[in-house]
């Protein structure tokens, strides 16, 4: 068909829309999936013209989506920065605090972490530490790495969800890829490839760096992804972990950890609905006080609850209580 003048190329176009829309509707469809990316050019025409007789599911069809703060039928009063309650099974957004601003996520960066060492090694991979696990922050917490030092990266996830061990992240960033800047770009490949494209990552344990930073959003879609591990999962439902590991020279070196979220370590109780199956805490002096938590209600429904820069721990947890206390 050859469209001659502007009525003929109006009708060309009405044509192929339909004829576009009947092969994506078609019985038997198929239906394609893919992670995000932010370079890829994907426009329903190219897709329909590549998958005759098949269709395509939007990329956030499951997930909580919402550009603005939500706060309605809520009795949240919250002072930190921003924070968001996300029903997983509903795909809701039940309270939101300015979740797309981007902030210094601390040590929450840590679930980014253990998730891309779960994704390209195994637990029983066996780690060394070199010179660079020396960490020299002020207060930055460490297990105590030394040159040398070896685990699997079985105990090494334990110390870094658990005791939030900064010397530990950098011994996994070196053993996946070689060394910190490059596990940063395959954090940011990682986070860039489940929608998280409003976060910046440099190093695998969230200390401060004016380049590091995420949203309450972002923390949000990356675990997500992260409760379908089920190591990540058993980890951080543990009140606290034993193991030995050795040094240069064999000898043994031991892990004695409690788990930083007090939820779990008893000393903060849930609502009575909701149960907190684990998370991540976070501190640094420009990140404030970060807690981010998975929670099932008491049908079995998850939900996901981010807090950051909140002024005081304290603050923090009756806060993070508050939010979880909407979980119907």
């Amino acid at each position: 068909m050859k469209c001659i003048n502007k009525v003929g190329r109006t009708l060309c176009i009405i044509f192929i829309s339909f004829m576009l829309a009947a092969n994506l509707m078609g019985c038997g469809a198929k239906e394609y999936t893919f992670a995000y990316d932010r370079n890829r050019n994907n426009t329903s025409f190219s897709v329909a013209s590549h998958t005759k007789g098949k269709t395509m599911e939007a990329f956030a069809a499951s997930l909580c989506v919402t550009a603005v703060d939500v706060s309605a039928g809520t009795d949240v009063n919250m002072s930190a920065t921003a924070a968001g309650l996300f029903d997983l099974s509903s795909r809701k957004v039940i309270y939101a605090k300015n979740i797309h601003d981007k902030l210094n996520p601390a040590s929450l960066t840590k679930i980014l972490t253990a998730l891309c060492a779960l994704k390209y090694a195994n637990p029983d991979d066996v780690l060394t530490a070199t010179e660079n696990v020396y960490i020299n922050e002020s207060g930055a917490v460490k297990l105590g790495l030394a040159d040398g030092d070896t685990m699997t990266l079985d105990q090494a996830l334990h110390a870094l969800l658990l005791k939030s061990a900064n010397d530990v992240a950098v011994m996994i960033a070196e053993h996946i890829s070689g060394s910190v800047d490059e596990f940063a770009k395959l954090m940011n490949e990682t986070a860039n490839s489940l929608g998280a494209t409003n976060s910046h990552f440099v190093n695998p344990h969230g200390l401060t760096d004016t380049d590091h930073y995420t949203t309450a959003y972002d923390l949000y879609l990356i675990c997500n992804e992260a409760v379908n591990y089920t190591k990540i999962m058993e980890i951080i439902q543990k009140p606290a972990y034993s193991s030995v590991y050795h040094d240069v020279n064999g000898g043994d070196k031991f892990i004695d950890i409690a788990n930083s979220n007090s939820y779990i370590k008893g000393d903060i109780a849930a609502p009575n609905n909701v149960t907190v199956l684990g998370g991540k805490t976070g501190t640094t002096n420009a990140a404030g006080n970060c807690l981010i938590l998975f929670a099932n209600n008491s049908s079995g429904n998850p939900y996901i609850a981010v807090i950051l820069q909140s002024g005081d721990r304290t603050t923090m947890y009756t806060e993070m209580t508050d939010l979880l206390s909407e979980i119907s």
